[in-house]
């Protein structure tokens, strides 16, 4: 029996392995993407389970919103006046008397063949258009963060690998142990309150007025909003990304190969950027997945301090509310970004390093 499996699971599984011997890198590319759709289920599944166990009624919330609006705003206003019928057809007209795994399916098939992310529960609005006005704003921010992240920790890292031991590169080296170290909520509120005291910056990260009132007077204001945000992320990255490529360019400096091209008269210039430097791009390439997701992360609270209309923010709102359709919807959105990131990561990793893809160390 345990060889009729085998060689069944043989024929099943024979293309795959042909399509792995003929082309490595799709068939790792491939695995790569399939094993992202997997978390991606996985994870919407959980989001909605725990959801469910949240305390609290949505519904109650609708129909104090709703009784509110209606009276205008009067005082008394409770859920003593509705019915457990009304309260009962409510749940029913939203989904909501269903176990939390239907609901997950339906809004899955809704996603997946309609492309519809459904309605905000609370706002009514298409769940579609509050996520895309306000992942533009988080995008540029967290990924102007790690351009400057990247470019910063190369320069300063391969500069003083080549100073090592000298005051500088201890200083330098202390000073990112700090920052690594450091709380990002803690230097988030010490900017907000050096903004408050000395009143030259912003208190707030986004420009009072939309872009298409003035755009030119928009992108100088938004820079200048957004400085002090753009700086916490940047310190809160740089300490350990600069620490990673400063170790990885000295142990590289101290390979056998390294001694063996300069005792060949090869340019010192040459051996740091040519050889040493290529190979800090393997944990470079595997730390920056890492990097993007903590810049995500961590811009939740960024965009809830400086009032940043980014979708952390967004997401805070809904979790607050119980709002699950726009909760799932923006937690899909960000690690739907993130599995990217890391995908992406991994390809880059297979084409630096081709003893990845053929599974070799």
């Amino acid at each position: 029996m345990p060889q009729v499996l085998r060689r069944i699971s043989d024929i099943i599984l024979s293309p795959f392995y042909a399509l792995k011997r003929r082309f490595p890198l799709l068939s790792y590319i491939l695995n790569r993407l399939l094993t992202m759709l997997v978390m991606l289920f996985l994870l919407g599944f959980a989001v909605f389970g725990l959801m469910s166990l949240a305390p609290g009624d949505i519904v109650d919330q609708i129909m104090i919103q709703q009784m509110f609006n209606e009276n205008q705003g009067k005082a008394g206003i409770n859920l003593q006046s509705m019915s457990g019928d009304q309260l009962a057809a409510r749940r029913a007209e939203l989904g909501l008397d269903q176990p939390f795994y239907v609901q997950y399916f339906k809004w899955l098939n809704r996603v997946i063949v309609h492309g519809d992310l459904g309605v905000s529960l609370i706002s009514r609005a298409p769940v579609s258009f509050l996520i895309s006005s306000r992942i533009i704003n988080s995008l540029v921010l967290n990924l102007i963060s790690l351009v400057f992240i990247t470019v910063f920790s190369f320069a300063l890292g391969i500069y003083f690998s080549t100073k090592a031991g000298t005051r500088g590169d201890i200083a330098v080296t202390f000073i990112a142990l700090v920052l690594h170290a450091f709380p990002g909520l803690l230097l988030l509120i010490l900017l907000q309150l050096f903004a408050s005291v000395s009143g030259l910056f912003p208190v707030t990260a986004y420009p009072p007025f939309p872009f298409s009132a003035a755009p030119g007077k928009f992108v100088f204001s938004y820079a200048h909003h957004i400085f002090l945000p753009l700086l916490s992320a940047f310190l809160g990255g740089i300490g350990g990304s600069l620490r990673m490529i400063r170790a990885t360019m000295l142990d590289q400096l101290g390979q056998p190969y390294i001694t063996s091209l300069r005792s060949r008269g090869i340019a010192e210039w040459r051996i740091f950027f040519a050889h040493a430097f290529r190979n800090t791009l393997n944990p470079y390439i595997t730390g920056s997945a890492n990097l993007l997701a903590g810049l995500f992360s961590g811009s939740l609270i960024l965009e809830i301090i400086f009032a940043y209309p980014g979708i952390g923010r967004l997401m805070y709102e809904a979790v607050i509310q119980q709002d699950i359709n726009l909760v799932l919807a923006n937690i899909m959105f960000i690690s739907f970004l993130v599995l990217i990131g890391m995908a992406l990561a991994d390809i880059a990793l297979a084409l630096v390093d081709p003893r990845i893809r053929y599974g070799k160390e």
